[in-house]
């Protein structure tokens, strides 16, 4: 007689033991993300949106087609050999009227002057003598100003009239589009963008280097010194983040000029003459010395964290079989400290191609990143699209950086602490 199938588990109210697992499941996720929500929507906030939003501001391009709506219509069938007839000038005169009644022309002009030079002007001098201009519009036009009887004028007009543009990013890189739409260089005396990215990520690169020289031996005492010693150390590196960034950076300005500390130390002991002081402050020496002193702990901490967990032994087993000091430090302890030098160096890199302060403050002209001309673009020039496009690439270059050290080296071999 064969056996009949065992029934189900089931729970006291009758409901399958599986069944009241898996609500159990779902109940501890929907508990787990509600607490975690806070936190992701603060993330979202402040940080997906605004990276979404510099994405798209370096690629919109609403001014002409909103403001020049009548004009960019009348040239669509226009053919780009000639200056365009008398309906296109007659569309711009009513955009114009419109726009200057309206008093939202300076985003316009300022638009198609990044393209064109002498664009704000002809389109600023235009508007306020439109009001009185008779027909023909086109001779009217161009008698105001010249730039109306320009064929490449109106092959920007065309060209900007889509939603859409990579003018920023072809700046961003001191490129541009010409009037037949290839992409050349800048002039000469335009080129500023790459050679400043070339210096931002060169100069972080050594910055970077001279934690890692520095902060190597600080990190090494901090592990192998008694605690009462340590202690004392460790109170000593985090001293700077106790203190501002502006005053750290300013103290450096005291001591580097020169009539700073310094120099006159230099001059005290005979190391140099007083008409020979050493030019240490707006330049590229000044960013450097100072990024490499705030940027310091951030090299010495991972190191730390690293060399604590390295039993002493491994070095006393790695003399004790013949190696020499440096060689069995080469062999055993160098090797075990490199997940603290990876993560050391790509958290001091990144936090140097970003910085500000800084290098506005002690670097000059020479000794300037690419993240002061994002300042700048931002907060004087207005051109927040070009801002947002160097950002961007800035972004990109970062992202590459992570993408690289993670197939070299892997995330997951990083300590952080």
């Amino acid at each position: 007689m064969s056996e009949s199938p065992s029934a189900p588990l089931t729970t006291a109210d009758g409901v399958p033991l599986k069944v009241s697992l898996r609500r159990a499941v779902r109940r501890s996720k929907a508990k787990a993300f509600l607490l975690v929500s806070p936190l992701l929507l603060f993330l979202v906030i402040a940080f997906v949106m605004p990276i979404f939003d510099m994405l798209w501001r370096s690629v919109d391009n609403p001014e002409v087609g909103s403001h020049l709506t009548r004009t960019v219509e009348a040239l669509e069938g226009w053919d780009g050999g000639s200056i365009p007839d008398e309906p296109v000038f007659a569309a711009l005169v009513e955009d114009l009227r419109e726009g200057q009644e309206a008093r939202n022309l300076g985003l316009l002009s300022s638009r198609l002057n990044y393209e064109k030079s002498g664009m704000r002007s002809a389109i600023n001098r235009t508007a306020r003598r439109v009001r009185n201009v008779e027909p023909p519009y086109r001779e009217a036009l161009i008698e105001i100003n010249d730039t109306w009887g320009e064929l490449d004028t109106w092959k920007l007009i065309q060209r900007e009239s889509s939603p859409y543009t990579l003018s920023y990013y072809l700046a961003a890189v001191d490129r541009q589009l010409t009037p037949d739409g290839e992409i050349a260089k800048v002039p000469a005396h335009f080129e500023i963008h790459v050679s400043l990215f070339w210096r931002t990520f060169w100069m972080s690169a050594v910055i970077t280097g001279l934690t890692l020289l520095l902060g190597y031996p600080v990190a090494f005492l901090l592990a192998n010194l008694p605690l009462r010693h340590s202690n004392l150390l460790m109170i000593l590196v985090l001293l700077p983040f106790w203190t501002s960034l502006l005053v750290r950076t300013t103290t450096w300005i005291a001591i580097l000029q020169s009539q700073g500390v310094l120099n006159d130390m230099m001059v005290a002991i005979g190391v140099i003459a007083d008409e020979a002081r050493w030019q240490m402050i707006h330049n590229k020496t000044g960013t450097i010395i100072a990024m490499t002193h705030i940027l310091l702990p951030f090299m010495i901490l991972p190191l730390y964290s690293v060399m604590k967990t390295i039993p002493p032994s491994y070095m006393r087993a790695a003399r004790s079989l013949g190696g020499k000091s440096f060689l069995s430090f080469r062999r055993v302890y160098f090797p075990l400290t490199i997940p603290g030098i990876a993560a050391g160096g790509i958290l001091v890199f990144i936090l140097s191609i970003g910085y500000y302060i800084t290098p506005a403050l002690v670097g000059g002209q020479s000794g300037r990143f690419i993240t002061n001309y994002i300042a700048y673009h931002m907060q004087t020039s207005l051109n927040w699209g070009l801002a947002a496009a160097i950002a961007s690439i800035l972004l990109f270059v970062v992202v590459v950086f992570y993408l690289i050290f993670n197939r070299l080296i892997g995330v997951d071999k990083v300590k952080l602490g």
